[in-house]
């Protein structure tokens, strides 16, 4: 398995994701015929893995969490749809200490 970015070749997909939601970026990758868009905002992170012809596979979710996040799926709030898996990573932001 190898993960190519082609995000250039998905720019409304991106523009459309940056003007319309809080993501401060978003990067779409092809795993074959396996579709995955990565997008990052200041709360949280969300990684969309798309086939329109199978289901994904779990080896792909492990291969595209290990590459992308560097970690495990482990604890992580995954969903998973007949021909899509979503995850969703919230970013736990620490409260400034007042001295």
């Amino acid at each position: 398995m190898k993960l190519i970015n082609i995000t250039n070749s998905h720019s409304e997909l991106v523009k459309e994701q940056l003007a319309n939601t809080d993501a401060s970026f978003v990067k779409v990758y092809s795993l074959g015929q396996t579709t995955v868009v990565y997008t990052g905002a200041p709360t949280h992170q969300d990684v969309l893995i798309v086939n329109h012809k199978r289901r994904i596979k779990e080896t792909e979710v492990e291969y595209v969490v290990k590459r992308l996040l560097h970690t495990t799926v482990e604890g992580l709030d995954v969903i998973y749809c007949d021909n899509c898996v979503e995850i969703y990573i919230p970013i736990i932001q620490e409260k400034p200490v007042f001295e």
